[in-house]
């Protein structure tokens, strides 16, 4: 059985960061072509400390220096929040 910490990582790799960069990429898009709203940069500030906090996470998984019970409370909240943003999306495509 795959571990807390893999599982966590995963995500963290393989979703969350990927996903992160996306959105930043587009919002910098926005900034070169100055069609950038004060929402905008706001996100992007927020996006850029998300994405430090991932990779904070990365590292702190590395180190291997924390109980499995915070590996599991991240990524419960994670998926949380996955979870909360599709069923979002889900209505606003509904509406």
């Amino acid at each position: 059985m795959e571990n807390i910490k893999e599982k966590l990582k995963d995500i963290v790799e393989n979703l969350m960061i990927p996903e992160v960069e996306a959105y930043l990429d587009d919002l910098h898009k926005l900034l070169e072509t100055n069609s950038q709203t004060d929402d905008d940069k706001e996100a992007i500030e927020e996006m850029e400390s998300f994405l430090v906090e991932l990779q904070n996470i990365l590292a702190v998984i590395e180190e291997n220096k924390t109980e499995d019970s915070e590996y599991q409370r991240i990524y419960d909240y994670i998926i949380q929040n996955l979870e909360e943003h599709a069923h979002e999306h889900n209505d606003e495509q509904e509406d």
